[in-house]
């Protein structure tokens, strides 16, 4: 087995949140120097046609020198987020009364005025061409 597996497979601390088809696990790692780093991997689980499943996972490696940075804008993206929208969970999947904002649809067609009127047209008989 690789160094790197290896070391993939070395756990010093692991947390697991579950959020319906998709579930993040939070692990502490150790680098090869013995320092310590975060990974994220989000986990999404898909459903074959034939009823099997698969999982598509996702990786963030987050460092030490990017820590204060990485949560500054994690917290100022939630704050923006709460401020906007507020803490309820609006969709589909969260709310069985839930009901899409119909847009506006503007009709296409325009209503003749005088300049386009079929009066001003010609009347042509094709037997006089």
């Amino acid at each position: 087995m690789s160094d790197q597996y290896m070391m993939e497979k070395e756990e010093i601390y692991s947390k697991v949140m579950r959020a319906g088809r998709r579930t993040y696990f939070f692990d502490v790692r150790s680098t090869k120097a013995g320092d310590y780093y975060l990974t994220i991997t989000e986990s999404k689980k898909f459903t074959n046609d034939d009823g099997s499943f698969h999982y598509k996972k996702h990786k963030i490696y987050l460092y030490k020198e990017d820590f204060h940075e990485f949560r500054d804008n994690v917290e100022e993206m939630i704050q923006y987020i709460i401020d906007e929208k507020g803490e309820e969970v609006i969709s589909e999947r969260h709310q069985k009364d839930y009901k899409k904002e119909e847009t506006e649809v503007t009709d296409m067609v325009e209503e003749p005025t005088d300049e386009t009127s079929t009066s001003n047209f010609t009347d042509i008989d094709f037997d006089d061409i």
